[in-house]
């Protein structure tokens, strides 16, 4: 990573530019790049464009006026008009798309273009993007002349809440996301789910996270753990994320109110797998219910938001036991200690091994310990 200082407008524009870039990768290095660039840029930005505290549309209009230009004028960077209208009316906010467009053609500072964060208005029903259908038809859950509506209405029987993401949380999702993709996704999920059938009666509780984070070290895992979530309730469904929804899972209810973790396999590492299967399990005994029935998680977005903290610290605690990381993990571990500590977890050594990479800032060692390809061959 190598990065100097904005002096000039030449360095802005090449900052910029790299940033388009790293915004699509979601490597560590690129992501830690592109959070100092951003603060270089922002910094360029604030020191060049005088600008008092004002909303992204009153900022757009006040560009118009400096270079003269109407509404229609904006149609290529924001779309149709009705589109530009609503957005310089304040009643939508702009997509990353459109403030990239309006910050590199027009020269409206980012940070005034992004303004207080909201997702999109939703009015009817979306629209899953051909590519999204594509692959629902691919991986066999949308039928070869099934529309999308009808296969969204079939959804909808078996769980109501997924008709559209209006009651969900949605915090920890991609400012990228295409909610018509991710809409079509957990319908396809609670349709996969329709038929299992967990045990009876029974609920899911707190206890039952230690006991899931054993289940790492066994050879049958894949096995072991749908049938133990089965026992306690809970139904398991792995289905890959379709294009535009950067997802690693899920917690839903189905409409009987039975709990459904869904899992998409994006990184395919046996230590993002069990981090991502104890924090969707800690939506379920913590946060899932009636006023909450979806819960969705891009685990590569940090989030503010209390309950995905308190999920991300949960899921912590129950696959290594917090007194065992403070007694026994440090900066200069060796591969056998991290086997030492994961024996004392009971628990697979490449969870030990990722959480290690994460909190020491280190993504080179241990690196051939995280179980890479061990995942989604099983599914």
């Amino acid at each position: 990573m190598r990065i100097r200082p904005i002096r000039n407008e030449e360095d802005y524009a090449a900052a910029l530019a790299r940033a388009d870039e790293l915004i699509l990768l979601d490597t560590q290095d690129a992501i830690d790049e592109l959070e100092v660039l951003q603060a270089l840029i922002e910094k360029w930005e604030r020191s060049v464009h005088r600008f008092n505290s004002v909303s992204p549309s009153e900022a757009i209009k006040f560009r118009m006026r400096q270079l003269g230009l109407k509404p229609r004028d904006l149609e290529p960077y924001i779309g149709p008009k009705s589109r530009v209208s609503e957005v310089l009316g304040g009643r939508r906010q702009p997509t990353v798309d459109q403030i990239r467009a309006l910050n590199t053609h027009l020269g409206v500072p980012v940070e005034l273009l992004i303004g207080d964060i909201k997702h999109e208005p939703r009015s009817g029903r979306s629209t899953a993007s051909a590519a999204a259908v594509e692959k629902l038809r691919k991986l066999g859950v949308m039928m070869g002349r099934e529309s999308i509506e009808t296969f969204l209405a079939r959804a909808t029987a078996v769980a109501p809440e997924v008709a559209m993401l209006r009651k969900t949380r949605t915090e920890r999702t991609n400012a990228k996301t295409d909610f018509g993709a991710l809409e079509a996704w957990c319908a396809a999920v609670m349709l996969k789910a329709e038929d299992a059938r967990p045990r009876r009666g029974a609920v899911p509780r707190v206890e039952n996270a230690r006991d899931l984070a054993r289940l790492s070290r066994r050879e049958d895992w894949p096995k072991a753990l749908t049938s133990y979530l089965s026992s306690i309730g809970v139904v398991l469904v792995v289905l890959e994320h379709l294009p535009g929804t950067y997802l690693d899972g899920a917690a839903m209810r189905r409409a009987d109110g039975v709990p459904v973790i869904a899992i998409t396999l994006r990184h395919d590492r046996l230590d993002n797998f069990w981090f991502t299967i104890m924090h969707e399990f800690a939506h379920v005994v913590c946060h899932l219910g009636k006023d909450m029935p979806l819960i969705l998680d891009d685990l590569d977005v940090n989030s503010s938001d209390g309950i995905e903290a308190q999920a991300d610290e949960f899921a912590l605690n129950a696959l290594i036991p917090p007194e065992i990381w403070r007694e026994h993990v440090s900066a200069d571990m060796s591969s056998g200690d991290v086997q030492e500590v994961a024996d004392l977890a009971q628990v697979h050594p490449a969870i030990v091994a990722g959480r290690w990479q994460f909190e020491n800032s280190d993504y080179r060692k241990f690196a051939r310990m995280l179980g890479r390809g061990e995942v989604r061959k099983h599914f």
